[in-house]
């Protein structure tokens, strides 16, 4: 139907993750030299007559990356799911917490995305795409912005293909956040890691060390030391892991930026 309306389709013969195609989708609008990419879910929850709204703060140079928020407007709220609903709103305070600043919905599909935005965007992730694009967009201080727009409550065609099972999809958004997390903020990463695991070694070096002071014996708890060195052992080992990645996070921002202007030559619009 999309080819008899003129659109341009592309397809694949292995489904490859809504992420993997999410992003031959940017690469294949940088080529097209496009102004401004939407994305929209196929199963018509969304109104495509709202993308002039989408896409108004782009326009307008107030914003790079523009997503419609179902929950950010409590009486736009679309009725779902108990399950899904708190689902969503833990992604999102999860979310927030890692860029520090308020988001009420991200994980919704309709979206719009500036050049800039598309030419900064990297991302990894193959099985989704929604979570990662806030967070590599929002670290690499890129403007967002989000506008409630109304949305069905119930898809009109078909059923969902990434998020059957939640417990799934929640696990594997995860996965890809904390992935981002390490990549982006390692020191925090491992060092909050290291820090956490040392200090449950100390408890148990104290626990020990106090009991001598009062039995003046190790026995029964000589086991305690070995337990709490060995966590002394793994923290520190962390602690100096830490340190290296910060390093390499560093030569990771140099590549990103070396691959920004790199697409910015190769896609340079006319």
């Amino acid at each position: 139907m999309a080819k008899e309306c003129g659109a341009e389709v592309h397809s694949f013969p292995k489904n490859r993750g809504l992420g993997w195609v999410f992003v031959t989708g940017v690469g294949i609008a940088l080529a097209k030299k496009a102004d401004v990419l939407v994305t929209i879910d196929g199963d018509g929850q969304f109104n495509a007559k709202d993308i002039p709204k989408l896409i108004k703060p782009i326009i307008a140079k107030e914003a790079d990356f523009v997503t419609c928020s179902r929950f950010i407007d409590k009486d736009l709220t679309p009725n779902m799911s108990v399950i899904k609903f708190w689902g969503n709103l833990f992604m999102s305070k999860f979310v927030s917490m890692l860029i520090k600043r308020k988001f009420y919905d991200v994980s919704c599909g309709f979206r719009a995305y500036s050049r800039e935005a598309l030419l900064n965007i990297n991302l990894f992730g193959k099985f989704t795409y929604t979570q990662e694009a806030f967070l590599d967009l929002a670290y690499k201080g890129l403007r967002i912005k989000e506008i409630p727009l109304k949305v069905r409550a119930k898809r009109q065609f078909g059923r969902s293909k990434i998020s059957d099972n939640l417990f799934a999809y929640g696990y594997k958004t995860l996965k890809i956040i904390f992935r981002t997390l390490r990549d982006y903020k390692p020191l925090k990463f491992f060092g909050s890691l290291g820090v956490i695991i040392f200090f449950i070694g100390l408890v148990f070096d104290f626990f020990l060390l106090y009991h001598y002071i009062i039995a003046h014996s190790l026995s029964p708890y000589k086991s305690f030391g070995f337990i709490g060195g060995f966590l002394n052992a793994i923290g520190l080992i962390i602690l100096v892991l830490a340190l290296v990645a910060d390093m390499l996070e560093r030569i990771r921002l140099n590549q990103e930026k070396i691959l920004y202007l790199q697409k910015k030559r190769e896609y340079e619009v006319d």
